[in-house]
């Protein structure tokens, strides 16, 4: 069994390639059961959640392998961890040969959680983004705000990159991050002004009040929501809901765990029938992206096993290379 380490997952994954990995696994499709959902309580400070999210191949889909993969991840969120400086996301992805259940690779699965997640938000932004978006603000500095800059910019032509945070020394620590790698990026002080600016607006935070204002989008704004991963977090508002057109990663998750679409739904500001398409649809050409330049759109992940099984199958097969 292979043990891989972020580093090595770094070697081994592209942000393009990656987009179009998982662009056929949500055409392919993987069997999902629902994931393990537990609040770990804790008598000193906030709670941690303990997520378990297995999945394994559709043997019935065409192109499937012989053995096909298991695969399980484990991960927990920790909201106290930034005060200590570690990251807030911690995991392992576990793969398994689809028919004998060896262990085949144990992955950092903090690291193939940034990478997969950011390549689903640009995947999305693949068919709901403006082609000729170039302006994108990444609200959040956590540890996923460089692997979101990348990815988009992997699929659009990006060429101003904010990033905002409620810390703005935090926003220039990321900014100073990337402008050594070669993007153009500078922190943002004010979002509001930062939103009216943006062809994407990517969020990426544990907020419960919005943040994501949709009085202050301007016409064409691609809203990408990663943050808000249970029922009582939020990171845009009403007004952002009302005037964008809504898709998610996938119905059955965002319905139930997304508080940007749980919370919306119960108010009846959005309704189930107002959910445009989920990425599986998009991928399979079923429903389409976006339908004109001055469309508002908005897509909301919580993530899908799916995602980190063809993660991890890549990395897999890129390390035994």
């Amino acid at each position: 069994m292979f043990m891989i380490s972020a580093e090595a997952v770094d070697r081994a994954l592209t942000f393009g390639g990656l987009v179009e990995t998982l662009r056929t696994a949500f055409r392919d499709g993987a069997v999902q059961p629902v994931r393990h959902h537990h609040t770990v309580e804790r008598p000193d400070g906030a709670a941690s959640t303990l997520l378990l999210m297995p999945a394994w191949t559709d043997f019935n889909a065409a192109g499937t392998s012989a053995n096909g993969h298991i695969g399980v991840k484990v991960v927990t969120v920790s909201p106290d961890n930034n005060e200590i400086a570690k990251p807030a996301v911690m995991g392992l992805y576990l793969l398994l040969d689809g028919k004998t259940g060896e262990p085949q690779a144990l992955i950092d699965g903090q690291r193939l959680t940034q990478w997969r997640t950011a390549c689903a938000s640009a995947l999305a932004a693949s068919y709901l983004a403006r082609e000729d978006a170039s302006r994108l603000l990444i609200i959040g500095a956590g540890a996923l705000a460089p692997f979101l800059a990348k990815a988009h910019s992997a699929v659009r032509p990006i060429r101003q990159i904010r990033i905002w945070n409620r810390t703005f020394a935090n926003a220039e620590k990321v900014a100073a991050q990337l402008k050594a790698e070669g993007l153009e990026v500078e922190a943002a002080a004010d979002l509001e002004q930062a939103l009216g600016d943006a062809d994407i607006v990517s969020s990426a935070t544990i907020a419960t009040t919005p943040l994501v204002r949709g009085a202050l989008l301007k016409p064409g704004t691609h809203v990408d929501l990663v943050g808000g991963f249970a029922p009582g977090m939020r990171e845009s508002d009403d007004d952002a809901i009302r005037r964008a057109r809504v898709y998610v990663d996938t119905r059955a998750g965002a319905t139930k765990e997304a508080g940007d679409i749980v919370q919306p739904l119960a108010s009846g500001v959005l309704k189930p029938e107002d959910i445009v398409a989920d990425l599986h649809e998009l991928a399979r050409g079923q429903k389409k992206g976006r339908g004109g330049a001055d469309e508002i759109t908005l897509f909301k992940s919580v993530g899908a096993a799916l995602e980190d099984l063809a993660a991890g199958i890549e990395v897999f097969r890129r390390f035994e290379a």
